[in-house]
């Protein structure tokens, strides 16, 4: 028997050997694959990430949507929140005048006495605008009635100026500083009979920190009264209620 090999197992043992010469290379693979990276706005489980009721809640709260906020809230949004110009969520309500955002925020641990980058709090701009439902709001949740705004003066002082009347006496009863001298040298009165109109609402209001124990002896940085202010002004009926507080010489 013959040990030679034929032709056709020559060729056959040579394509064998170029078969499993392949296999030992690698193949690229094709196609594009999946990014591993989250997207920003949703986690892996599907629930939305922190960052984003916090970006809406600002907007929520000065639309007065009690509703949304409240669902922002407990999606994980803080309520003491400050949006991207450094302002607290509760400042903008109170700034947009959205009373039921406001007691939501509220009602959820926002400080009513965290300050933007004005020096403004819910409390203090709440006073100063005449916006008594977001005031009262924040009396009873621990409103500091001596702290002051970026002119160095109280809640009560820019009430009286604008004749906030009911404002006002909602200040006094919470025993706001009658006589606190900001820092152009006004007290609450000085302030309202020197930017005042002389008007009922003024003289309601000089009247009203009168009877509050107002001293009307207390001068401007200039050594002016009171007094001396509204004669200036020619306001005769401030001028009466001034000189019938006036004590006796």
């Amino acid at each position: 028997m013959s040990n030679r090999h034929s032709p056709s197992a020559l060729i056959t043992g040579a394509l064998v050997a170029a078969i499993l010469g392949l296999g030992a290379c690698s193949i690229p693979t094709t196609g594009v694959r999946e990014s591993s990276t989250p997207r920003a706005s949703t986690s892996d489980n599907g629930t939305v990430d922190v960052t984003a009721p916090e970006e809406s809640l600002v907007a929520a709260a000065v639309a007065n949507d009690a509703e949304q906020v409240r669902r922002l809230l407990d999606a994980g949004a803080s309520a003491n929140y400050r949006g991207t110009d450094g302002r607290p969520v509760l400042v903008s309500a109170t700034r947009a005048n959205a009373v039921d955002a406001a007691r939501e925020l509220i009602r959820r641990g926002a400080d009513v006495n965290a300050k933007d980058q004005i020096s403004d709090s819910a409390f203090l701009y709440a006073g100063a605008e005449g916006l008594n439902d977001i005031l009262k709001l924040t009396l009873e949740n621990g409103a500091d009635v001596g702290s002051t705004n970026r002119y160095g003066g109280t809640a009560l002082i820019p009430a009286c100026e604008h004749a906030h009347v009911e404002t006002v006496r909602l200040l006094l009863d919470a025993k706001v500083a009658v006589d606190h001298v900001n820092d152009l040298g006004w007290t609450c009165l000085l302030e309202a009979v020197i930017l005042g109109t002389g008007g009922p609402e003024h003289q309601e209001v000089v009247r009203l920190v009168i009877d509050a124990g107002a001293d009307v002896s207390i001068a401007d940085s200039d050594g002016t009264t009171a007094l001396e202010h509204a004669r200036r002004g020619r306001q005769s009926a401030v001028v009466g209620l001034l000189e019938s507080a006036e004590p006796p010489r």
